[in-house]
């Protein structure tokens, strides 16, 4: 055992030698060490963009090698995967411009959406739409005041509301909308909504947070509710113990 690490320390030793000896190996391992740190980085890596451009670098470093160790088919491998790399390393990143483009066009998804929608005036007390209405429109608040009934919530100008029953399975809407003072409302259709949503990823990425918060605050409500009958049923079990047979 110990004869054989003797060896490979030897071999190991002559290898450095005629490696540092010659400024064109040195260069060439060098480079051939940068790559496959890069490799091991990208197993590491949780999301494509790094992984592709420390892919495109590893290429490089390989066709480096390649060519000054010499090595040739090291070198045709690393040269013809770089181009795939770099493509798509290039590709992933415009994509990922873009969404955050669309993250930030999402905040003003009200004021590009006017042009595709509808003004209705309505008076104070009047009914907007119904809880068991098919729902066919979108809505913007643009003036006064709206009220959830059911929930006892009040809307004010420049809400979006009436998507969840859009993409509910049987879209039914699920609660009624009133007008607390004479309002404003825009609104567009349901096909007109489903386009967009297709078509710009702004509107999609607007819709998908406010599902996404609607959502939340429906279960925020459902598990307050949920603890308030928990008291409730605690308080009255306590007061039934505690009450003279």
């Amino acid at each position: 055992m110990n004869e054989w690490i003797s060896q490979l320390s030897v071999l190991a030793s002559i290898w450095l030698e005629d490696v540092w000896a010659s400024p064109q190996q040195t260069a060439a391992h060098l480079a051939a060490a940068i790559a496959i740190a890069l490799v091991l980085a990208g197993s590491l890596a949780r999301t494509m963009t790094p992984l592709r451009w420390l892919a495109v670098g590893s290429n490089i470093g390989l066709m480096i090698y390649g060519a000054l160790h010499p090595s040739p088919i090291t070198f045709c491998i690393a040269a013809v995967l770089l181009p795939v790399n770099l493509y798509r390393a290039i590709e992933v990143t415009k994509l990922t411009r873009r969404v955050h483009r669309a993250e930030a066009a999402a905040q003003q998804a009200g004021l590009w959406l006017k042009p595709y929608m509808k003004a209705k005036k309505l008076k104070a007390g009047e009914t907007l739409f119904s809880k068991g209405d098919l729902a066919e429109h979108l809505f913007l608040l643009v003036e006064g005041q709206m009220e959830l009934v059911e929930l006892g919530k009040v809307l004010e100008p420049g809400r979006i509301f009436g998507e969840i029953a859009l993409f509910s399975p049987d879209r039914i809407r699920t609660s009624t909308v009133r007008c607390v003072t004479a309002c404003t409302v825009l609104r567009i259709h349901d096909s007109t909504v489903r386009q967009l949503y297709y078509q710009d990823h702004a509107f999609g990425f607007h819709l998908i947070d406010l599902l996404a918060s609607r959502l939340s605050d429906d279960v925020q409500r459902v598990q307050a509710q949920l603890r308030e009958a928990k008291r409730e049923i605690l308080d009255r079990s306590q007061a039934q113990s505690q009450a003279p047979h």
